[in-house]
């Protein structure tokens, strides 16, 4: 179980416009629906990346933050292809951990072992350090940022993001608890940035951009739990909740959620005081067939039109302006003098 204690929400000047960081999970290829694989490493889709450059980014100014794992900064063709776009200004590069993908290779394959925060405090932070230093090689400048691959954040995870230098963590999914056995649950966290501190050092939290929508969405946490039992179930209680407008929660991916569905989301939060809001999207997803988001070329197209036009809506409707993550502390600034009481953010199993 996740919990936080006193940490700090972040806010952005007042007056200023609503902030839209883009992340891409930037990682190999593997088949979603079988079991974990070390030998699963092919990195061929990373050549896709400048399509949504061409399409998107480059047309509205937006710097993605690429978190890459081993396999992408270990594979010389991919880490190229982001070197490149990086050297030109038009990404920046983080890290994301995959532990069965990740040397030292001590540990079982097992789906329990695929959130990095289950292993040993010990085994966690030489994964997370031996990555680091890999992606400081390969792009020739360290990581600030990390995203904990399957947000697999653990009760040592703070500790060790902060012993390595990270400035800011982007694995919180709010109002979320995952069904594997030992994943992790953030239905305390809601969706608004927060500084917290872990190992003496101050970090920032850029949750995954997730909330709801619907006349029912002040209600959300004790409506989806009861959607989920037994009961809820038997009834479709959470098809009918959505259907009808009442309640539907969101998450602002295009893998996952419609461009009329990111955008009722985007309203609800706003309505919220939501003043960050982060888009993410899987690199595999631009070659079809590689993520169950995609499958075929119209998949893709629908996709990138997605972001298009989610982007552009942002912009233009919502009158949002785009950042790059690293850009981002320095536009919230540091806590309030009654920030002091910031504790760091406790991470416990349950």
């Amino acid at each position: 179980m996740l919990s936080t204690t006193n940490h700090v929400t972040a806010r952005l000047p007042a007056g200023r416009p609503p902030i839209l960081i883009v992340i891409v999970d930037t990682e190999e290829e593997f088949a979603w629906d079988k079991p974990f694989d070390r030998a699963n490493t092919g990195t061929t889709s990373v050549a896709a990346q400048p399509l949504m450059h061409e399409r998107v980014f480059d047309r509205f100014g937006i710097v993605p933050s690429y978190m890459v794992d081993w396999p992408v900064a270990t594979e010389a063709g991919a880490a190229a292809t982001l070197r490149r776009l990086m050297r030109e200004g038009r990404c920046e590069i983080g890290t994301q951990l995959h532990p069965w993908v990740s040397p030292p290779y001590e540990e079982q394959v097992t789906r329990f072992n695929s959130y990095a925060g289950n292993l040993p405090r010990e085994l966690e932070l030489a994964k997370l350090r031996m990555l680091t230093t890999a992606i400081g090689d390969a792009f020739d400048r360290a990581p600030t940022a990390f995203k904990a691959g399957r947000y697999g954040l653990g009760p040592h995870s703070a500790e060790a993001v902060a012993a390595l230098g990270y400035e800011i963590d982007a694995s919180v999914v709010p109002y979320t608890r995952f069904e594997d056995v030992g994943a992790p649950d953030f239905r305390a966290f809601d969706e608004h940035p927060y500084w917290f501190e872990a190992g003496g050092r101050r970090l920032l939290e850029l949750p995954v951009t997730t909330g709801y929508a619907g006349w029912l969405r002040g209600m959300g946490p004790r409506l989806f739990e009861l959607a989920r039992s037994p009961l809820g179930r038997a009834l479709r209680m959470g098809g009918v909740l959505a259907r009808s407008g009442a309640l539907e929660r969101i998450r602002l991916s295009p893998e996952v959620a419609t461009g009329a569905e990111m955008r009722r989301l985007t309203r609800a939060l706003r309505a919220n005081g939501c003043e960050v809001f982060s888009l993410t999207y899987h690199s595999p997803s631009l070659v079809p067939g590689h993520t169950p988001y995609v499958r075929d070329a119209a998949d893709r197209e629908r996709l990138v039109a997605a972001i298009h036009d989610y982007c552009a809506w942002f912009r233009d409707e919502i009158g949002g302006q785009f950042m790059s993550m690293s850009a981002l502390p320095a536009a919230l600034g540091a806590p309030s003098a009654d920030g002091q009481a910031t504790d760091e953010l406790q991470l416990s199993q349950g």
